[in-house]
This record gives C-alpha cells, sequence and structure tokens, in this order.
C-alpha cells in the first residue's frame, strides 16, 4: 500500500504548490486556499487511509463486487444516498436552480420519484435473483451471452455518460479554489479513483460513501438553516428577495422556462424516473447486503436522505439567488465558475473562508464517493459480465479480479478525456443524458425479465439493443451534444431528452419479438419464469439468504 501514499503525495504535493502560487498573485484569496487546502488534505488522507484498511480486507471477487455481501440496511441506505448525491446534485440541481429558479426543482423532483418503483418493484428480487450485477438478473434464465454483452454495453454507456458530469463538477470546483488548470485537475480526481477502486474495491467505495453522505447532509443543512436564518425563516421573503436580485423577474417562481413543449416535459420525466431503476453503480448496491430485507431497508434509508437532501438543494438554489450578489463573485453578469458552482459561492457567504473550505472538501469528497462507485461499476461490468461470462468461463476469481482492475483503469482515463471535453456543459444535464441511456437500455430488460413470463432471449436482445443504439443515436443527434458540444449547426432531433420515444421503442421491440419468437430456446426461456419467480420471491438459492 505504499504506492497508494507515495500516489497521495505526488498529487497533493503539485496541488498546494499551484494553490500556494494563487495566493501569492491574489491575496485576496490565500486564506481560502489555505482552509480549502487543508480539509482536502485531510479528506483524501481519509479516504486513503480507508483504502488501506479494505484492501487487507478485500481477498475474493465477492469482497471486491460486493463488499462481502456484509453491508447493513442503514450503511448501504447512506452509501446509496451517497452514490446518488453526486455533484449532479449537489452542484448541478443547485446551480440548476440558481439559473431557472423553480424549473430546476424538475431535477430534483425527477431522481427522486425513481426511488418507489426500486423499493416497491425491485429491490428485493434484485438481491434474491443476483450475485455481483444487474446484469445477472436480467440474464438470469436467458441465454447468456447475448444478454451480458448488452448489459454491459449499456451499463458502460451509463457510467461513462454519469462520469463526465463528476469530473467536469471536479475539474471547475478545483479550478475555482486553486486557481489550477482545468485538465490538471480532472486528471488528478482520475488518478485517485483509480487508486482507490484497484485497491479496495467495494468495501473502500461503501465507506468512502458513508462517509461522505454525512459529511454532505451536515453541510447541506447547515448551509439551508443560515439561508433561513438569513431571510428570518420566510419563505415569502426568501423569494422576494430572489425576485428582486433578478430585477423583479416573476418567472423564476414558475415552471415553464426550461422543459416549455409537452415532449420535452414528458421524456425528461421517464428519462429521470425509470432511469434511477437503471443505473448499474445503483443497482449493484443491493448485491452488498445479506439478504432481501436488508436490501428493502437500503431503499427506505436512502429515500429518506435523498428526500431530505433534495429539499435543501431547493432551498439553496434560491439563497443563492437571493444572497450571492457581491461582485466578488460575478463576472460579466454571471456566476465566476459557472453555475454550478453557486453553492461554493453561497457557503462562503455564509460562512466565510472555513466554511468554503469544509464545503468545497464536502463537494470533492462527493465527486470521489460518486465517481469511485461509477468506476467499479464499470469495471464490473467488464470483468465479471464480458469477461468471465462470455470470453472465459472458466476464469479464476483471481483472474476476474484481475481484469477488473485493468479495466478501472481504462474507465479511469476515458473519464480523465471525457470530462475535459465536456468542460462547459451543466452537470445536471449531463447526468440526464445518461438517465436516458439507463431508463432506455437497462431498465426494460430488467424489469420485463422479472415480471413478464413470455420474454424471450430474442425479444430481449433485439429490444435491448434497439433502445440503446437508439438513445445513444438521438442524444448525439441532439440539441446538446450535436450543436453544443459538436458544432455541427441544427440539431437532426429537436429533442433534448428523447427518453419518451427511445424507452417505448426497447418496449415494444422486447413484445414484439418475444411474441413472434417460436423457437426451441423461446420455450426454455419461458418455462424457467417460474423457478425465477419463486427464487424472486423467496429467497431460496439465493447466495447468502435462506427461505423464508
Amino acid at each position: 500500500m505504499k504506492n497508494i501514499l507515495s500516489l497521495a503525495a505526488l498529487l497533493l504535493v503539485p496541488t498546494i504548490a499551484f494553490a500556494a502560487g494563487d495566493m501569492q498573485t491574489d491575496g485576496t484569496k490565500s486564506e481560502t486556499n489555505f482552509s480549502a487546502i487543508a480539509m482536502f488534505v485531510i479528506f483524501v488522507g481519509l479516504t486513503l487511509y480507508i483504502t488501506y484498511w479494505a484492501a487487507k480486507r478485500t481477498k475474493s471477487a465477492k469482497d471486491f463486487y460486493a463488499a462481502g455481501g456484509g453491508i447493513t440496511g442503514l450503511q448501504n441506505g447512506l452509501a446509496i444516498a451517497g452514490d446518488y448525491m453526486s455533484a449532479a446534485s449537489f452542484l448541478g440541481i443547485t446551480g440548476m436552480v440558481y439559473l431557472k429558479g423553480y424549473d430546476g426543482l424538475i431535477f430534483a423532483i425527477g431522481f427522486l420519484v425513481g426511488w418507489p418503483i426500486i423499493l416497491f418493484l425491485m429491490s428485493e428480487r434484485l438481491r434474491n435473483l443476483g450475485k455481483y450485477t444487474f446484469t445477472d438478473v436480467a440474464a438470469y434464465r436467458f441465454q447468456q451471452k447475448p444478454i451480458r454483452i448488452l448489459a454491459a454495453f449499456g451499463g458502460v454507456a451509463v457510467v461513462i455518460l454519469y462520469l463526465i458530469a463528476q469530473m467536469v463538477g471536479a475539474g471547475k470546483l478545483i479550478e475555482l479554489l486553486f486557481g489550477l488548470d482545468f485538465s490538471y485537475a480532472v486528471v488528478m480526481v482520475g488518478v485517485l479513483i483509480i487508486a482507490y477502486v484497484s485497491f479496495g474495491g467495494m468495501l473502500a467505495t461503501t465507506w468512502v460513501q458513508i462517509i461522505k453522505a454525512v459529511l454532505l447532509l451536515g453541510g447541506a443543512t447547515f448551509i439551508a438553516l443560515m439561508v433561513m436564518v438569513n431571510m428570518g425563516f420566510s419563505f415569502e421573503t426568501l423569494f422576494k428577495t430572489a425576485v428582486d436580485n433578478r430585477g423583479g423577474n416573476m418567472n423564476i417562481l414558475f415552471s415553464g422556462g426550461f422543459v416549455s413543449d409537452p415532449v420535452n416535459a414528458i421524456s425528461l420525466g421517464i428519462a429521470l424516473m425509470f432511469g434511477t431503476a437503471g443505473l448499474p453503480h445503483i443497482l449493484m448496491r443491493f448485491f452488498t447486503v445479506p439478504d432481501a430485507k436488508e436490501a428493502r431497508k437500503s431503499v427506505f434509508y436512502a429515500t429518506g436522505f435523498i428526500g431530505y437532501f433534495y429539499i435543501l438543494a431547493f432551498i439553496i438554489g434560491f439563497g443563492a439567488i437571493a444572497l450571492v450578489t457581491a461582485d466578488m463573485y460575478m463576472h460579466a453578469g454571471k456566476l465566476i465558475g459557472g453555475n454550478n458552482m453557486a453553492a461554493i459561492h453561497l457557503s462562503h457567504v455564509l460562512g466565510g473562508d472555513a466554511f468554503l473550505g469544509f464545503i468545497s472538501a464536502v463537494a470533492f469528497a462527493t465527486i470521489l464517493a460518486v465517481v469511485s462507485g461509477l468506476t467499479l461499476a464499470g469495471a464490473s461490468a467488464i470483468s465479471h459480465d464480458i469477461y468471465a461470462n462470455v470470453i472465459n468461463p472458466n476464469a479464476t476469481e483471481e483472474q476476474e479480479t484481475r481484469v477488473a482492475k485493468r479495466a478501472t483503469f481504462v474507465i479511469g482515463a476515458l473519464a480523465i478525456i471525457f470530462g475535459i471535453g465536456f468542460k462547459d456543459q451543466n452537470i445536471a444535464f449531463v447526468v440526464a443524458l445518461a438517465f436516458t441511456i439507463a431508463a432506455s437500455a437497462n431498465f426494460p430488460v430488467l424489469i420485463m425479465s422479472m415480471f413478464w413470463g413470455n420474454m424471450t432471449t430474442r425479444g430481449a436482445v433485439i429490444g435491448g439493443w434497439l433502445g440503446l443504439i437508439s438513445a445513444v443515436v438521438m442524444v448525439v443527434l441532439g440539441p446538446v451534444v450535436w450543436t453544443q458540444i459538436l458544432h455541427m449547426g441544427e440539431a437532426i432531433v429537436p429533442y433534448k431528452f428523447p427518453a419518451l420515444f427511445t424507452v417505448a421503442i426497447a418496449f415494444i421491440g422486447i413484445w414484439f419479438f418475444s411474441i413472434t419468437d417460436k423457437s426451441e430456446r423461446a420455450r426454455t426461456d419461458k418455462e424457467g419464469f417460474e423457478a425465477q419467480f419463486i427464487r424472486a420471491q423467496t429467497g431460496i438459492g439465493a447466495e447468502g439468504a435462506s427461505s423464508h
């Protein structure tokens, strides 16, 4: 583990040196930088120690992928909340509320609405049917190879897009605080994540997420509380002050400015709701608990923590409109660092340099924790689903874990490259694109495999690929990628969020190609549904579970 400590030193020394250089040229921010550096060093040191502790306890594939199945419901609920309360939630949604007012709440509600689906329809079945990844569930009664290839591609596509948002958030945050080059900041985060996941696996990732969730909930609570103290605990005063600071623009109190046409509005809702239930790094967490009862508890706790957090995010966003008004936070009429930095600037207004350092470190912790979970999900899709079940079915646990660690390096490198490429995008928006793909490729195959007995391998594969390809193509040809990122002129697909079409394509494809499948394989797939249903309900045969 000396390698990890050396890595930390290599990362932190240049960071401090760059920050110190910034301090000498800008005396107004010197104390801010010192506070932030101290908090960053403390957190990174703590997480590296957790990685060291976890690495000594990670001896098998189950330890690496699922923390040995020994995480309690409360711990896993906090870890899921930590996974879900990403940079897109903390920085992106508060930035969206700051930019658009009430419309920013659409993202928060959309993210939250998917949880009842997971709680009531999926959590128990996932734990009883799966082993390491959600693909184990999707492929339970079907021909393994084509389903696993499909699910792995869908999972990796979601992971990469979701990773981009976190890396952009990390780069912007460090760029703002330390005056570091954006690209250097993104590389630093990427290298740290590779260290966490490669050495500590799911156990290290889980505890980093738990600690980060507690810190983030505490920090966000304090910000929201201080906003209300400044407003005399009156929401009327908060909203009136916000409107006054926007030149009397009442539009921030109403919906319609962000998703003004019905197709985009419905598509966004579908993407956020069903996408939640198709995120590989969230679904993977249900295999870290000992049984289905703890899986249900996980979602119950996670829903409470996340719902509370999104209420805070709304208050923080409007608080930023009302209180972040000084010239030191603005340049050419816009926030320094972009709208994603609204919560960071607000923390400085409310608590000075020390609190800015704390919230910045929490935001950085948020990014590190979520990226760790995403990278692990992507690596497991490659090593468990593709390598161990398709390429080399006779692979030992040691070989599988080795492939997972190599995949971690590849995914980390891709995250760095794409993070730099998507530098100027709102991170909540980029995550919405990831949700579109999760809702179109992963969710339909997963939910239909658990609930529809007439589904066949052919239906799952063709329907799933149709959903995945249509989602990727329509996102690429849409206004965000085609026009804003690639600068190719007017978008070919006019909708920012095509989930309304792509999710329908996936479900119709699965249904049609299943009912028209008359092959011998189709009969086997259908006959296996009863055995799958019994195991899903009772847990009989599930690893680490007993009959109920």
